[in-house]
């Protein structure tokens, strides 16, 4: 830990404790003393309490009507609010982004580290994808949406500049944020807490998946596979949006328990055969935690799976792969798991998750941290 040095965490918003906010977690644990920024700021009691109960200095989003459960709305208003919070008082700046987090005001005597989970995907390379699932392809609100969205990709490559030192959380996202912004950045994976997830050797005849259900999940995907084989049970776990879709296309071998808690999906996890995961994710946390407890992955072969994932015919393989987010794809993978599935331990799944520990986080973080610091202070004192 750094001493005598005030610092400042920035988050996009603060609404639920997902992977963002687990990073800005083990800041707060790094830097105790530090100060929380924020769009906005609606944690639950119970996530507050993973924060030390900081609450963060928001913007004036904060206060407008309906922010809290819609405050998705006040998108374009959120690159101005980030850029009205005054972190003027710090010698370091941590923000944790993967919006408008890394768009801070900062100065010269600043030293800002951007956590990148990605740059703003509906904005760059998924802006097609998510015209089209939000049903903006043609009317007017689609051509409103293209202008906002380009000039979204202006204030964000222009307040790259603003950040001293990018880290991503993949090395699929330093590809992206070379692309975005022709910045380096170096690679710390997130934090999981491995040590939630207890290894168990004995599985059980049925295949998982949890996940909230949105668009780019494609828990749509899995059902309609799993359908197709009735001979094999799925568990589906998770809620959202896309509920109504997803239950239509279930069969009897298809059971969708909608959300459930932690401590549920845990034990779920624990027993499947293998955890299916169909979305091209940055990272993706679930399938680390499936191979904490042991359990088998069964993959798209894309994004952070592909760093996370050993398939089989690599050493110590802990799942497989599909090539295409496709039906077909999918079952010839389940196919291929079941027939090499005797080589892939739950040993060998636990030890490749621990790789991806808080502990490890924590470390790296603050090693980058300091060399950062100390490099920033004697760069100061050069006399040009």
């Amino acid at each position: 830990m750094l001493r005598n040095v005030n610092v400042g965490i920035v988050a996009d918003w603060l609404v639920t404790f997902a992977g963002s906010e687990k990073v800005i977690a083990e800041f707060i644990n790094l830097y105790p003393q530090s100060e929380i920024y924020s769009v906005v700021d609606f944690l639950s009691d119970e996530s507050r309490l993973l924060f030390n109960d900081k609450k963060a200095t928001t913007s004036f989003i904060q206060r407008l009507p309906k922010a809290k459960g819609s405050y998705q709305q006040y998108l374009p208003l959120m690159p101005l609010a980030i850029e009205q919070l005054d972190v003027t008082g710090h010698d370091i700046i941590l923000s944790s982004s993967h919006a408008v987090a890394k768009g801070v005001l900062t100065g010269p005597d600043q030293l800002h580290i951007s956590y990148v989970h990605s740059p703003i995907r509906y904005a760059w390379d998924f802006q097609h994808q998510y015209l089209r699932e939000a049903g903006l392809t043609k009317c007017l609100k689609g051509k409103l949406a293209r202008l906002f969205l380009h000039k979204i990709r202006l204030w964000d490559y222009r307040t790259a500049n603003g950040v001293d030192h990018f880290i991503a959380n993949s090395q699929f996202i330093a590809r992206r944020i070379r692309k975005v912004y022709g910045r380096h950045a170096d690679v710390i994976y997130p934090p999981v807490d491995v040590n939630n997830f207890t290894l168990q050797e004995d599985k059980e005849d049925f295949y998982l998946t949890a996940s909230r259900m949105v668009p780019y999940k494609r828990i749509d995907l899995i059902v309609e596979a799993f359908t197709q084989m009735p001979d094999k049970k799925l568990v589906v776990i998770g809620d959202g949006s896309e509920m109504a879709k997803i239950k239509a296309k279930a069969g009897p071998n298809v059971e969708i328990l909608g959300y459930q808690p932690n401590a549920v999906m845990q034990d779920y996890m624990r027993r499947a055969k293998a955890f299916v995961f169909a979305a091209e994710e940055d990272f993706g946390i679930t399938p680390v935690e499936a191979q904490a407890c042991g359990t088998p992955v069964i993959a798209f072969g894309k994004g952070g799976a592909l760093e996370t994932i050993r398939p089989y015919g690599e050493q110590n393989p802990t799942g497989v792969f599909f090539s295409m987010q496709t039906v077909a794809s999918l079952n010839e993978a389940v196919q291929h798991f079941e027939a090499v599935r005797d080589a892939i331990t739950p040993q060998n799944c636990r030890n490749n998750a621990l790789r991806f520990s808080a502990e490890r986080f924590k470390l790296e973080i603050d090693t980058f941290i300091k060399e950062k610091w100390l490099a920033f202070n004697n760069n100061k004192k050069v006399v040009y």
